[in-house]
């Protein structure tokens, strides 16, 4: 079934338009917390790698070599300016969509979610489409801007409706994200920027790798 993010014309052509000025906006201040989040990922032997909602591949020049990845996103733009950044990995560019992704289940050994479930019209499919691919006792690195369980943050909520249409949600709790994929518990999670707006979130699937 189609899901409603690629069947979202408006955010499509948005991302389309974004593309050419997102790394000028995105890049510089997010690469600290971006290297961090990433320092999750194994640096021992290689393992199958799903980045998920690649963008223009900020994340691809701070990843471990020895792993083979395969970078996703909806926006073709966006992964013709990726494809450059993963000349020196063994990566593999799909057009697709996170929240219904094209892969069987338990196919990955580790998945990264930068700046991506806070995007996606659905955050819970997206992050239940990452979980069903994830082998058992696999993790999901994931960073992103999450409302404290809570809090009122009536201008972000007052926002969203325009923001989640053309470029991005700002209303989503995690906590509640969560509640949908019962087969994944957090490992740690830690304020990563703008006072702790931005966290950074490690999550294994329950079972053995």
């Amino acid at each position: 079934m189609t899901s409603d993010y690629r069947c979202n014309p408006l955010l499509r052509l948005s991302y389309s338009l974004i593309a050419p000025v997102y790394d000028l906006v995105i890049e510089r201040p997010m690469r600290a917390a971006r290297k961090r989040s990433l320092a999750a990922l194994p640096a021992g032997a290689s393992r199958h790698v799903l980045v998920s909602g690649i963008g223009t591949g900020l994340d691809l020049p701070h990843l471990p070599t020895q792993h083979h990845y395969t970078a996703l996103d909806f926006n073709a733009a966006m992964l013709a300016r990726a494809r450059p950044r993963g000349e020196k990995l063994d990566v593999e560019f799909v057009l697709g969509d996170s929240m219904a992704l094209p892969f069987a289940g338990n196919h990955f050994d580790h998945v990264v979610l930068h700046l991506i479930t806070a995007v996606v019209p659905d955050p819970a499919s997206c992050l239940s489409e990452a979980a069903r691919v994830l082998k058992p006792g696999g993790t999901i690195i994931l960073f992103d801007k999450f409302l404290r369980a809570g809090k009122a943050a009536p201008l972000r909520r007052l926002l969203t409706p325009l923001s989640g249409r053309i470029a991005t949600r700002m209303d989503v709790v995690f906590e509640k994200v969560l509640l949908a994929v019962p087969e994944l518990e957090i490992i740690s999670d830690e304020p990563m920027m703008a006072r702790g707006w931005f966290r950074g979130i490690i999550l294994t699937k329950k079972g053995l790798l």
